[in-house]
């Protein structure tokens, strides 16, 4: 069985760091492309950042970009996102997802109707 498991969230300063963890169970992460999203109170869910396993190459949405890093562990088969000089409008669930419909510069999508896991809170306050 397929998991994704995300953990790592908490509570954090502005301008602090958080690593977020998304550890794979039951496939090889490195052969999928992979993308974390956030979904804030009262918003949409949105692609943070992806890995395209096509191309090789990792997108960020322009909000994260500069301050949050994308990156993968495949011995430990978990994916990983730094997340540096966090703001007060970072704030929001994390997601990590397989099946991706697009993970390309300034569109990072996933079917909202595929099933989510439980995702990590990540709060940002003083």
């Amino acid at each position: 069985q397929k998991q994704l498991v995300e953990s790592g969230g908490g509570l954090v300063q502005p301008g602090g760091s958080l690593r977020l963890s998304c550890a794979a169970s039951g496939f090889t992460l490195e052969d999928y492309a992979i993308a974390w999203f956030r979904r804030a109170p009262g918003k949409e869910r949105e692609g943070v950042s992806c890995f395209n396993s096509a191309d090789g190459n990792t997108y960020y949405a322009d909000s994260v970009k500069g301050r949050f890093t994308l990156s993968r562990d495949n011995a430990r088969n978990t994916v990983y996102l730094q997340m540096n000089s966090l703001k007060p409008e970072d704030p929001a669930v994390k997601y990590c997802a397989t099946g991706l419909t697009h993970c390309e510069p300034g569109r990072i999508h996933r079917n909202e109707e595929d099933y989510w896991g439980q995702g990590t809170q990540v709060t940002v306050s003083s």
